[in-house]
Protein backbone atom coordinates (compact mmCIF):
# COMPACT_ATOMS: atom_id res chain seq x y z
CA UNK A 1 0.00 0.00 0.00
CA UNK A 2 2.58 2.12 1.10
CA UNK A 3 4.29 1.19 -2.07
CA UNK A 4 1.17 2.35 -4.08
CA UNK A 5 0.66 5.79 -2.41
CA UNK A 6 4.51 6.90 -3.50
CA UNK A 7 3.69 5.88 -6.73
CA UNK A 8 0.02 7.93 -7.16
CA UNK A 9 2.37 11.06 -5.48
CA UNK A 10 5.11 10.88 -7.76
CA UNK A 11 2.69 10.62 -10.46
CA UNK A 12 0.74 13.99 -9.01
CA UNK A 13 4.33 15.81 -8.41
CA UNK A 14 5.05 15.06 -11.72
CA UNK A 15 2.43 16.38 -13.17
CA UNK A 16 2.67 19.48 -11.20
CA UNK A 17 6.08 19.91 -12.24
CA UNK A 18 4.97 19.95 -15.76
CA UNK A 19 1.68 22.43 -15.88
CA UNK A 20 3.87 23.94 -13.83
CA UNK A 21 6.60 24.42 -16.56
CA UNK A 22 3.82 25.19 -18.94
CA UNK A 23 2.17 28.02 -17.31
CA UNK A 24 4.78 29.62 -15.83
CA UNK A 25 5.30 33.06 -17.36
CA UNK A 26 8.84 32.84 -16.87
CA UNK A 27 9.27 30.83 -19.36
CA UNK A 28 7.79 32.77 -22.30
CA UNK A 29 9.92 34.67 -24.64
CA UNK A 30 11.57 37.69 -21.97
CA UNK A 31 10.69 41.43 -22.09
CA UNK A 32 12.42 44.26 -22.15
CA UNK A 33 11.14 47.13 -20.53
CA UNK A 34 12.41 50.45 -20.67
CA UNK A 35 10.83 53.55 -18.83
CA UNK A 36 12.03 56.90 -20.30
CA UNK A 37 11.34 59.86 -17.84
CA UNK A 38 13.06 63.05 -19.82
CA UNK A 39 12.57 66.46 -17.91
CA UNK A 40 11.06 68.63 -20.87
CA UNK A 41 11.63 72.44 -18.42
CA UNK A 42 12.71 75.16 -20.74
CA UNK A 43 16.83 73.71 -21.22
CA UNK A 44 15.83 70.42 -22.65
CA UNK A 45 15.30 70.76 -26.17
CA UNK A 46 18.63 69.11 -27.12
CA UNK A 47 17.64 66.40 -24.69
CA UNK A 48 14.14 65.62 -26.63
CA UNK A 49 15.90 66.05 -29.64
CA UNK A 50 18.45 63.48 -29.28
CA UNK A 51 15.55 61.19 -28.01
CA UNK A 52 13.97 61.54 -31.14
CA UNK A 53 16.68 61.03 -33.44
CA UNK A 54 18.14 58.78 -31.50
CA UNK A 55 15.24 56.40 -31.12
CA UNK A 56 15.64 54.07 -33.42
CA UNK A 57 19.44 53.19 -33.46
CA UNK A 58 18.24 52.10 -29.62
CA UNK A 59 15.72 50.24 -30.86
CA UNK A 60 18.08 48.48 -33.39
CA UNK A 61 20.53 47.69 -30.94
CA UNK A 62 17.99 46.03 -29.10
CA UNK A 63 17.01 44.32 -32.22
CA UNK A 64 20.17 42.46 -32.40
CA UNK A 65 20.23 41.05 -28.50
CA UNK A 66 19.50 37.22 -28.23
CA UNK A 67 18.32 35.26 -25.42
CA UNK A 68 18.81 31.49 -25.07
CA UNK A 69 18.90 31.64 -28.97
CA UNK A 70 15.51 34.11 -29.17
CA UNK A 71 14.82 37.89 -29.61
CA UNK A 72 13.67 39.28 -26.70
CA UNK A 73 10.68 41.47 -26.81
CA UNK A 74 10.42 45.29 -26.59
CA UNK A 75 8.32 47.62 -24.82
CA UNK A 76 8.86 51.18 -23.97
CA UNK A 77 6.67 54.27 -21.82
CA UNK A 78 7.40 57.53 -21.69
CA UNK A 79 6.86 60.30 -19.08
CA UNK A 80 7.78 64.12 -18.99
CA UNK A 81 8.01 65.80 -16.28
CA UNK A 82 9.00 69.34 -14.98
CA UNK A 83 6.86 71.31 -17.40
CA UNK A 84 4.94 74.08 -16.26
CA UNK A 85 1.84 73.57 -18.47
CA UNK A 86 1.51 70.06 -16.46
CA UNK A 87 -0.66 69.98 -13.24
CA UNK A 88 0.95 71.02 -10.09
CA UNK A 89 -1.16 68.26 -8.06
CA UNK A 90 0.25 65.62 -10.14
CA UNK A 91 3.88 67.09 -9.51
CA UNK A 92 4.20 68.46 -12.95
CA UNK A 93 4.50 64.78 -14.26
CA UNK A 94 2.10 63.31 -17.24
CA UNK A 95 2.54 59.84 -18.38
CA UNK A 96 2.94 60.31 -22.13
CA UNK A 97 2.83 56.88 -23.21
CA UNK A 98 1.95 53.36 -20.98
CA UNK A 99 4.48 50.36 -22.04
CA UNK A 100 3.86 49.63 -25.59
CA UNK A 101 5.92 47.69 -28.57
CA UNK A 102 4.06 50.20 -31.14
CA UNK A 103 7.67 51.73 -32.35
CA UNK A 104 5.23 54.56 -34.21
CA UNK A 105 3.54 55.27 -31.38
CA UNK A 106 6.56 56.30 -29.51
CA UNK A 107 8.15 58.05 -32.23
CA UNK A 108 4.74 60.15 -32.29
CA UNK A 109 4.74 60.96 -28.93
CA UNK A 110 8.08 62.00 -28.36
CA UNK A 111 7.70 64.57 -31.33
CA UNK A 112 4.55 65.86 -29.41
CA UNK A 113 6.54 66.93 -26.37
CA UNK A 114 7.14 70.87 -26.00
CA UNK A 115 9.38 72.40 -23.29
CA UNK A 116 8.36 75.08 -20.84
CA UNK A 117 9.90 76.11 -17.60
CA UNK A 118 9.32 73.79 -14.08
CA UNK A 119 10.17 71.74 -11.00
CA UNK A 120 11.78 68.79 -11.47
CA UNK A 121 10.56 66.38 -8.54
CA UNK A 122 12.86 63.06 -10.13
CA UNK A 123 12.01 60.76 -6.29
CA UNK A 124 7.98 61.66 -8.19
CA UNK A 125 8.35 61.10 -11.17
CA UNK A 126 10.42 57.53 -10.56
CA UNK A 127 7.88 56.33 -8.13
CA UNK A 128 4.66 57.83 -10.42
CA UNK A 129 6.41 55.22 -13.18
CA UNK A 130 5.76 52.65 -10.60
CA UNK A 131 2.40 52.95 -9.68
CA UNK A 132 1.21 53.40 -13.00
CA UNK A 133 3.05 51.51 -15.11
CA UNK A 134 2.57 47.18 -15.67
CA UNK A 135 5.99 46.31 -14.95
CA UNK A 136 4.92 42.34 -14.30
CA UNK A 137 6.38 39.74 -11.98
CA UNK A 138 8.20 38.14 -14.22
CA UNK A 139 11.94 37.55 -12.66
CA UNK A 140 13.60 37.03 -16.29
CA UNK A 141 12.17 40.05 -17.82
CA UNK A 142 14.82 43.19 -18.13
CA UNK A 143 13.44 46.16 -16.59
CA UNK A 144 15.13 49.40 -16.36
CA UNK A 145 14.39 53.05 -15.84
CA UNK A 146 16.24 55.96 -17.47
CA UNK A 147 15.63 59.18 -15.93
CA UNK A 148 17.47 62.62 -18.05
CA UNK A 149 17.39 65.70 -16.67
CA UNK A 150 20.00 68.55 -15.23
CA UNK A 151 18.39 69.59 -11.76
CA UNK A 152 19.30 68.44 -8.54
CA UNK A 153 18.32 65.18 -7.95
CA UNK A 154 16.74 66.05 -4.59
CA UNK A 155 14.28 68.28 -5.60
CA UNK A 156 10.39 67.35 -4.44
CA UNK A 157 9.07 66.27 -1.06
CA UNK A 158 9.27 62.64 -2.42
CA UNK A 159 12.89 61.33 -1.35
CA UNK A 160 14.54 59.72 -4.39
CA UNK A 161 16.01 57.20 -1.97
CA UNK A 162 12.45 56.09 -1.00
CA UNK A 163 11.04 55.89 -4.70
CA UNK A 164 14.22 53.74 -5.80
CA UNK A 165 13.74 51.09 -2.84
CA UNK A 166 10.42 50.79 -4.23
CA UNK A 167 11.59 50.06 -7.56
CA UNK A 168 14.37 47.67 -6.51
CA UNK A 169 11.36 45.52 -4.67
CA UNK A 170 10.37 45.19 -8.33
CA UNK A 171 13.73 44.11 -9.65
CA UNK A 172 13.98 47.39 -11.45
CA UNK A 173 17.26 49.40 -12.55
CA UNK A 174 17.67 52.85 -12.44
CA UNK A 175 19.70 54.76 -14.47
CA UNK A 176 20.46 58.81 -14.36
CA UNK A 177 21.44 60.57 -17.22
CA UNK A 178 22.52 64.10 -16.38
CA UNK A 179 22.22 66.94 -18.98
CA UNK A 180 25.50 68.61 -18.13
CA UNK A 181 29.20 68.92 -16.46
CA UNK A 182 30.07 64.92 -14.66
CA UNK A 183 30.97 66.71 -11.45
CA UNK A 184 28.18 69.03 -11.58
CA UNK A 185 25.72 65.79 -11.89
CA UNK A 186 28.05 64.45 -8.75
CA UNK A 187 26.76 67.57 -6.41
CA UNK A 188 23.44 67.01 -7.72
CA UNK A 189 23.35 63.63 -6.59
CA UNK A 190 22.09 61.78 -9.18
CA UNK A 191 25.29 59.41 -9.70
CA UNK A 192 23.94 58.61 -5.92
CA UNK A 193 20.96 58.05 -7.38
CA UNK A 194 22.24 55.91 -9.98
CA UNK A 195 24.58 53.98 -7.79
CA UNK A 196 21.82 53.55 -4.85
CA UNK A 197 19.58 52.00 -7.91
CA UNK A 198 22.08 49.74 -8.91
CA UNK A 199 22.51 51.33 -12.19
CA UNK A 200 24.78 53.59 -14.20
CA UNK A 201 25.32 57.28 -14.34
CA UNK A 202 26.01 59.23 -17.22
CA UNK A 203 26.19 62.55 -18.50
CA UNK A 204 25.71 64.13 -22.20
CA UNK A 205 25.82 67.25 -23.73
CA UNK A 206 22.11 67.56 -24.64
CA UNK A 207 23.17 71.06 -26.67
CA UNK A 208 25.35 69.10 -28.81
CA UNK A 209 24.49 68.50 -32.59
CA UNK A 210 24.53 65.00 -33.07
CA UNK A 211 26.64 64.25 -36.11
CA UNK A 212 25.17 61.51 -38.54
CA UNK A 213 27.43 59.23 -40.13
CA UNK A 214 26.17 59.13 -44.09
CA UNK A 215 27.17 55.70 -45.74
CA UNK A 216 27.00 54.81 -49.10
CA UNK A 217 24.31 52.30 -48.46
CA UNK A 218 21.40 54.88 -47.41
CA UNK A 219 20.18 55.85 -50.43
CA UNK A 220 19.48 52.53 -51.42
CA UNK A 221 17.98 51.57 -47.93
CA UNK A 222 15.35 54.75 -48.11
CA UNK A 223 14.37 53.07 -51.86
CA UNK A 224 13.60 50.05 -50.19
CA UNK A 225 11.83 51.63 -46.97
CA UNK A 226 9.44 53.07 -49.90
CA UNK A 227 8.67 49.43 -51.26
CA UNK A 228 8.29 48.28 -47.89
CA UNK A 229 5.37 50.49 -46.67
CA UNK A 230 3.67 49.39 -49.82
CA UNK A 231 3.40 46.14 -48.30
CA UNK A 232 1.03 47.07 -45.31
CA UNK A 233 -2.32 46.42 -45.34
CA UNK A 234 -4.71 47.91 -42.86
CA UNK A 235 -7.45 46.72 -41.15
CA UNK A 236 -9.64 47.20 -38.27
CA UNK A 237 -11.41 50.63 -36.28
CA UNK A 238 -7.73 52.13 -36.14
CA UNK A 239 -6.36 50.70 -39.29
CA UNK A 240 -6.09 53.17 -41.78
CA UNK A 241 -4.90 55.89 -38.90
CA UNK A 242 -2.20 53.82 -37.79
CA UNK A 243 -1.50 52.95 -41.50
CA UNK A 244 -0.91 57.03 -41.96
CA UNK A 245 1.27 57.11 -38.84
CA UNK A 246 3.44 55.07 -40.20
CA UNK A 247 4.22 57.29 -43.18
CA UNK A 248 3.93 60.50 -40.53
CA UNK A 249 6.62 58.92 -38.47
CA UNK A 250 8.98 58.44 -42.00
CA UNK A 251 8.31 62.35 -42.51
CA UNK A 252 9.00 62.97 -38.82
CA UNK A 253 12.72 60.82 -38.85
CA UNK A 254 12.88 62.59 -41.97
CA UNK A 255 13.14 66.16 -40.62
CA UNK A 256 15.70 65.51 -38.43
CA UNK A 257 18.32 64.07 -40.97
CA UNK A 258 18.08 61.18 -43.82
CA UNK A 259 20.26 58.87 -41.47
CA UNK A 260 17.70 58.47 -38.96
CA UNK A 261 15.13 57.39 -41.89
CA UNK A 262 17.62 54.94 -42.72
CA UNK A 263 17.87 53.98 -38.77
CA UNK A 264 14.33 53.68 -38.81
CA UNK A 265 14.00 51.48 -42.47
CA UNK A 266 16.35 49.21 -40.49
CA UNK A 267 14.07 48.76 -37.42
CA UNK A 268 10.97 48.03 -39.95
CA UNK A 269 13.11 45.07 -41.14
CA UNK A 270 13.62 43.85 -37.36
CA UNK A 271 11.54 40.97 -35.64
CA UNK A 272 10.91 44.44 -33.22
CA UNK A 273 8.25 46.36 -35.47
CA UNK A 274 5.21 44.32 -35.58
CA UNK A 275 1.89 45.92 -36.32
CA UNK A 276 -0.65 43.21 -36.02
CA UNK A 277 -3.48 45.23 -34.23
CA UNK A 278 -3.76 47.23 -37.84
CA UNK A 279 -1.84 44.99 -40.51
CA UNK A 280 -3.38 41.96 -42.10
CA UNK A 281 0.72 40.89 -43.31
CA UNK A 282 1.40 40.45 -39.51
CA UNK A 283 -1.54 39.86 -38.11
CA UNK A 284 -1.93 36.48 -40.07
CA UNK A 285 1.53 35.10 -38.50
CA UNK A 286 0.21 35.32 -34.90
CA UNK A 287 -3.39 33.99 -35.38
CA UNK A 288 -5.67 32.35 -37.85
CA UNK A 289 -7.81 35.26 -39.65
CA UNK A 290 -10.97 34.76 -41.07
CA UNK A 291 -11.20 36.51 -44.21
CA UNK A 292 -15.47 36.13 -44.44
CA UNK A 293 -15.52 38.19 -41.28
CA UNK A 294 -13.51 41.56 -41.84
CA UNK A 295 -15.38 44.75 -42.63
CA UNK A 296 -14.21 45.78 -46.49
CA UNK A 297 -14.85 49.23 -45.59
CA UNK A 298 -12.12 49.28 -43.02
CA UNK A 299 -9.84 47.79 -46.31
CA UNK A 300 -7.85 49.70 -48.74
CA UNK A 301 -9.86 50.73 -51.22
CA UNK A 302 -8.13 48.29 -54.20
CA UNK A 303 -9.43 45.48 -51.64
CA UNK A 304 -12.71 46.20 -50.73
CA UNK A 305 -14.69 44.95 -53.61
CA UNK A 306 -12.14 41.78 -53.81
CA UNK A 307 -13.58 38.03 -52.35
CA UNK A 308 -12.18 36.42 -49.14
CA UNK A 309 -9.54 34.51 -51.27
CA UNK A 310 -8.50 37.05 -53.30
CA UNK A 311 -7.68 39.54 -50.06
CA UNK A 312 -6.09 36.29 -48.71
CA UNK A 313 -3.66 35.59 -51.96
CA UNK A 314 -3.01 39.34 -51.49
CA UNK A 315 -2.22 39.03 -48.02
CA UNK A 316 0.72 36.29 -48.94
CA UNK A 317 1.65 37.72 -52.19
CA UNK A 318 2.63 40.84 -49.87
CA UNK A 319 4.28 39.03 -47.17
CA UNK A 320 6.77 37.36 -49.29
CA UNK A 321 7.25 40.65 -50.95
CA UNK A 322 8.03 42.18 -47.48
CA UNK A 323 10.69 38.87 -46.07
CA UNK A 324 12.89 40.16 -49.65
CA UNK A 325 12.68 43.57 -48.52
CA UNK A 326 13.06 43.23 -45.27
CA UNK A 327 15.98 40.80 -46.08
CA UNK A 328 18.19 43.17 -48.64
CA UNK A 329 17.86 46.13 -46.01
CA UNK A 330 19.23 43.75 -43.32
CA UNK A 331 22.27 42.93 -45.90
CA UNK A 332 22.59 45.99 -46.16
CA UNK A 333 22.63 46.95 -43.01
CA UNK A 334 25.24 44.84 -42.23
CA UNK A 335 27.77 46.78 -44.74
CA UNK A 336 26.37 49.77 -43.02
CA UNK A 337 27.05 48.57 -39.41
CA UNK A 338 30.91 48.06 -40.83
CA UNK A 339 31.37 51.22 -42.33
CA UNK A 340 29.64 52.86 -39.64
CA UNK A 341 32.05 51.51 -36.67
CA UNK A 342 35.22 52.46 -39.04
CA UNK A 343 33.95 56.02 -39.14
CA UNK A 344 33.34 56.22 -35.11
CA UNK A 345 36.77 54.82 -34.42
CA UNK A 346 38.25 58.42 -36.52
CA UNK A 347 35.63 60.54 -34.02
CA UNK A 348 34.47 60.68 -30.85
CA UNK A 349 30.89 60.14 -30.51
CA UNK A 350 30.68 58.84 -26.98
CA UNK A 351 28.54 61.78 -24.49
CA UNK A 352 25.46 61.02 -27.02
CA UNK A 353 22.08 60.08 -25.31
CA UNK A 354 22.23 56.95 -27.51
CA UNK A 355 25.64 55.77 -27.00
CA UNK A 356 25.34 55.78 -23.15
CA UNK A 357 21.97 54.23 -22.90
CA UNK A 358 23.03 51.35 -25.49
CA UNK A 359 26.37 50.50 -23.11
CA UNK A 360 23.90 50.96 -20.34
CA UNK A 361 21.83 48.23 -21.43
CA UNK A 362 24.26 46.02 -22.08
CA UNK A 363 25.70 46.06 -19.13
CA UNK A 364 22.72 45.43 -17.49
CA UNK A 365 21.11 42.76 -19.84
CA UNK A 366 24.44 40.43 -19.47
CA UNK A 367 22.69 39.72 -15.93
CA UNK A 368 19.49 38.38 -17.59
CA UNK A 369 21.65 36.29 -20.14
CA UNK A 370 21.18 38.45 -22.73
CA UNK A 371 24.24 38.31 -25.58
CA UNK A 372 24.86 40.81 -28.27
Amino acid sequence: MKTHVLKILFVFTFLFSVVGYAINPDNKTQTTKVALLLDTSNSMDGLINQAKAQLWEIVNELSYAKCNGVTPKLEIALYEYGNDQLSSKEGYIRQVLQFTSNLDDISEHLFSLTTNGGSEFCGQVIQTSLNELDWGKRKNDLKMIFIAGNEPFTQGKLNYKDAITNAKEKDITINTIFCGDYNLGVSGMWRDGAIYGGGDYMTINHNKNIVHIVTPYDKEIIILNKKLNKTYIHYGNKGYSKYSNQTKQDANALTLNEVVVVKRAITKSSKLYKNAEWDLVDASEEKEIDYNKLKKKQLPKHLQNKSSKEIKKYVETKRKERLEIQEKIKELNKKRKLYVAKKQRESSKNNELESVMIKAIKNQAKKKNYSW
